[in-house]
């Protein structure tokens, strides 16, 4: 299996121009992200065609769709490839190539919600491991197999519901670094939003709530603290810096935090879950199909990460999330598509490509099966966003909610509510069957998959 990735790896590098050519690269759970010094020495199309390789997108990166799991161990080969070919400065390469990258995606819409994005995608791992121990631990207990008064069922609820309690310091800590400030200074700007010790301050004849304004007071404390502290920064004296400019900024981002930024946050909060809920309620299937049916498009952009802290703020709210389930139909109707595909094509590279990302795309997981079949094909994606929209249809009308934020697929019915679990599965299937049904009948020819021959 080494050998297997080494050789992807040094393919890949290859079809990329060389380690001369890469000026830096990471990934991510699905894709090696590369940024070439020059890219017209990159072969895109030699890189497609390499077995392995689920697809290519071209954002500020070159990103290579590989899928879960193996992204991680190609990219290490990767990695000591390009460390082996000599004396590479991938910092320099990276500060050179990025004015250039940011021309080519300045578009402010873009830029925010790809700021929001890299604020919370270093979350997902114990967001999605948070989520599953307390939606088993809950389901276990709620079924009568463990007294909720035991030292297990305690347990088990302290380690799944710890990360929920202070998720706002590592959101503030990641809000900060993003924004060019201190780590540990954007931390405590979510300290000073869920601090309990302010239940006992009031302003304005009004006692503060602990975590009013929630992510989006914690979001607008962080950010301004970043920027507080680069702006002080210039008129301290270095030899005073370190006691200085940190004082100085927690002081004034303190007390515009309980003026303005708890209460404001508490505003947006309340907006972006009343609208939503509105939303919902009168729109119900309609919305249901709409949101369900356009939710993979925003996949395709990466800028679905973005919408991470409305699925917070609603289970913050509320204390589920309605959200969620619909949006996990996208990925519902990419594998009904899958499988259609799967079953119509003679071409055995479209069938390998296809059974290699299927059971990602059934655990949530979709890039592979977007960007490495029905995307390329065109039609297919379309039809798959049609199923994904009977789904969400079906999961709005039966109001199936989360109570944490995970993975979709088969494994988001662990974190269901309770009750729900088998409305939620059959919404599952039904996007399943409708994308199935949807791209068997008018979204698949055989011709179409020249570039699989």
């Amino acid at each position: 299996m080494a050998g297997e990735n080494q050789e992807l790896a040094r393919k890949l590098l290859e079809q990329l121009g060389g380690a001369s050519n890469i000026a830096s690269f990471t990934n991510c759970m699905t894709r090696l992200r590369v940024t070439p010094v020059n890219p017209a020495l990159v072969n895109k199309d030699g890189i497609k065609r390499i077995d392995g390789v689920l697809g290519v997108v071209e954002e500020e990166t070159l990103q290579i769709i590989l899928g879960p799991g193996k992204v991680t161990r190609v990219t290490d080969e990767f990695g000591k490839l390009v460390a082996a070919s000599g004396d590479i400065n991938l910092k320099e390469r990276a500060t050179a190539t990025k004015s250039e990258l940011n021309q080519k995606n300045a578009t402010p819409f873009k830029l925010f919600l790809r700021k929001i994005a890299s604020i919370f995608i270093p979350l997902i791992p114990a967001l999605v491991a948070s989520g599953l121990i307390t939606g088993i631990s809950r389901a276990i207990i709620q079924a009568g197999w463990l007294n909720a008064e035991s030292q297990l069922a305690m347990i088990l609820t302290t380690i799944g519901g710890g990360l929920f309690a202070y998720l706002g310091i590592l959101v503030g800590i990641n809000a900060a670094k993003e924004f060019g400030g201190s780590p540990a200074l954007g931390g405590l700007a979510g300290v000073l939003i869920i601090n309990p010790a302010i239940a006992n301050i009031t302003l304005f004849g009004e006692a503060l709530v602990p975590g009013r304004g929630g992510l989006i007071g914690v979001l607008l404390a962080a950010v301004f603290i970043a920027l507080v502290e680069k702006r002080v920064r210039r008129f301290v004296p270095q030899s005073l810096d370190i006691i200085v400019t940190p004082t100085i900024a927690l002081l004034i981002t303190g007390i515009v935090t309980y003026i303005v930024f708890m209460p404001l946050g508490g505003m947006i909060s309340d907006a972006i879950t009343k609208g939503l809920l509105a939303v919902l309620d009168i729109g119900g299937v309609v919305a249901g199909f709409i949101l369900g049916a356009t939710f993979l498009p925003l996949v395709v952009t990466g800028l679905h990460q973005g919408l991470t802290p409305v699925h917070l703020e609603l289970i913050n709210s509320i204390g589920d999330d309605p959200l969620l389930p619909i949006l996990a139909m996208g990925g519902a109707g990419q594998v009904g598509a899958a499988f259609a595909i799967y079953f119509k094509t003679k071409k055995k590279r479209l069938k390998r490509a296809i059974g290699g990302a299927l059971p990602s795309g059934m655990l949530g997981i979709g890039e592979p099966l977007i960007f490495g079949v029905t995307l390329p094909l065109g039609r297919p994606f379309l039809t798959a966003c049609l199923g994904a929209g009977v789904g969400g249809a079906f999961q709005a009308h039966f109001d199936i909610a989360t109570i944490a934020v995970g993975v979709s697929g088969l494994p988001l019915a662990f974190i269901v509510n309770t009750g729900e679990v088998l409305l939620y599965l059959a919404g599952l299937l039904i996007a399943y069957a409708a994308g199935f049904i949807f791209t068997y009948l008018f979204g698949f020819k055989d011709e179409m998959a020249g570039e699989f021959d």
